[in-house]
């Protein structure tokens, strides 16, 4: 399988990493000096400023989008249209509107689409939907998830700081990464509130999300995304009537990623506790890209599809008080 990548920049050099013994045959970037740069790490690959050298190439079998998030539907939904199959940077898209004639392009093409999502890929989170699966925490409660970074030196004159490129702020950002967890634990939401506030950043968008989420059942998932946490922070648990889970950090600066396992005891008091750490290199991205290709292999719906971009899309929609999309 031949691959094609449009958006150079850091995410594009994590996903052509991620290729393994897959062949990148053409990348392409606005900025030519970073599609050449990754051009040069990878032999035989042709660079091009011009992204749409990458969807009408005739190799490629497949392309990996991962420019700026206004860039992300349109160059997603030329490939889809010139029969390729598309791996899509999270969120996607700016906002739900702007994702469904994707969704409408994949079905009626006949090809895969899977958006990024490469958190339901990391390890401690695979384990730990697992035990879920398995019933070792028993009916799901409620979730509490928190995400956030500290920012840098001219973080609000970053493409991340302007709604016309970004079409939102942190909870778009990292939110979505909370919101899509949260949904593949729990499921469908019916009930969405929350708020979404610009407390440090002198910037259009928000820095920080809050989000109340329900679902028809009554349980809840409670949500904070930010970039005034100062300290890198990750930390998702889920709350079953039978125990609990919780993954804390995802490497790097985020601290050694770990899963820890309280079962509750019949008597209750201390619970059973069992942990993992996971302190090897960050491998996510090689995980999630070979699933996408066994999906293509299988035309299998991918585990993080357009339509869970979609719902998590709306949600977002929702707490910006833009309605459902």
């Amino acid at each position: 399988m031949k691959f094609g990548i449009v958006g150079c920049g850091l995410i594009g050099h994590k996903r052509a990493r991620a290729l393994g013994d897959f062949r990148l045959v053409v990348c392409a970037d606005a900025a030519p000096e970073k599609a050449e740069a990754l051009a040069a790490e990878h032999p035989g690959c042709r660079p091009s400023a011009d992204f749409r050298d990458a969807v009408e190439d005739p190799r490629v079998d497949a392309l990996i989008v991962a420019t700026t998030n206004d860039a992300l539907t349109p160059v997603a939904l030329a490939a889809v249209e010139a029969g390729k199959h598309v791996l899509v940077e999270k969120p996607a898209a700016r906002d739900a509107a702007e994702l469904r004639p994707l969704l409408a392009a994949a079905e009626r093409q006949r090809v895969v689409v899977k958006v990024g999502f490469n958190h339901r890929f990391h390890p401690a989170l695979q384990q730990a939907r697992r035990i879920f699966d398995e019933g070792g925490v028993g009916e799901l409660m409620y979730i509490r998830g928190r995400y956030g970074h500290g920012g840098r030196l001219g973080y609000e004159r970053e493409w991340r700081a302007d709604p016309e490129i970004a079409g939102g702020g942190e909870l778009l950002d990292q939110g979505v990464h909370l919101i899509d967890l949260a949904r593949w634990f729990a499921g469908d939401f019916v009930e969405v509130s929350g708020h979404v506030g610009t407390f440090f950043w002198p910037m259009a968008v928000e820095d920080n999300g809050f989000a109340l989420l329900k679902t028809a059942r009554g349980q809840v998932a409670w949500l904070h995304a930010s970039c005034s946490e100062w300290k890198n922070l990750f930390s998702f648990e889920l709350f079953g009537r039978l125990g609990k889970l919780q993954v804390d950090g995802l490497g790097g600066s985020y601290g050694t990623e770990r899963l820890t396992f309280y079962r509750m005891l019949p008597e209750l008091g201390p619970p059973e506790t069992t942990g993992w750490k996971f302190p090897r290199e960050d491998a996510s991205w090689q995980a999630e890209l070979e699933h996408f290709a066994a999906c293509i292999q299988s035309g299998a719906r991918p585990n993080g599809s357009l339509e869970d971009a979609l719902a998590a899309l709306e949600i977002v929609g929702r707490l910006y008080g833009r309605g459902p999309g």
